[in-house]
């Protein structure tokens, strides 16, 4: 007898905001899309972390990291990310970002992660790839 998911339902925005970091979590259908703004890095970066970690923990695998509003992103910052991708595909699912900043587009492409990640434009174009 196949046991059954329970989903939780995502920590509200409410949850964490400070002067660095804010993580907005909403659903979409299927589909969880974790909105950042701030700065990702040392600091901050394990906060996003717990945030991506609980989603999976509680049947979230559909996720799309919208980066719009991120002003920094160290390695720190994209080793959560990797994190976050590796956690979903363990439960067949996707990490999608969202980003159209070049300053940060360009450290995806520097470090090859334009190949790990599917980066779209917007929180719209990546709900409809992942339809």
């Amino acid at each position: 007898m196949a046991a059954q998911r329970t989903m939780r339902r995502p920590r509200p925005l409410e949850e964490y905001v400070d002067p660095d970091l804010s993580v907005a979590i909403r659903p979409e259908g299927d589909r969880t899309v974790v909105a950042v703004s701030g700065e990702i890095d040392v600091y901050t970066a394990p906060k996003l972390r717990e945030h991506l970690i609980d989603l999976v923990s509680g049947g979230h695998y559909q996720l799309i990291v919208d980066l719009e509003g991120v002003d920094f992103l160290d390695s720190t910052g994209l080793g959560v990310l990797v994190g976050g991708l590796k956690r979903v595909r363990a439960h067949d699912g996707s990490l999608h970002l969202v980003c159209s900043q070049d300053r940060i587009l360009k450290i995806f492409r520097i470090t090859g992660l334009t190949k790990v990640f599917p980066i779209h434009a917007s929180v719209d174009e990546a709900l409809s790839a992942q339809a």
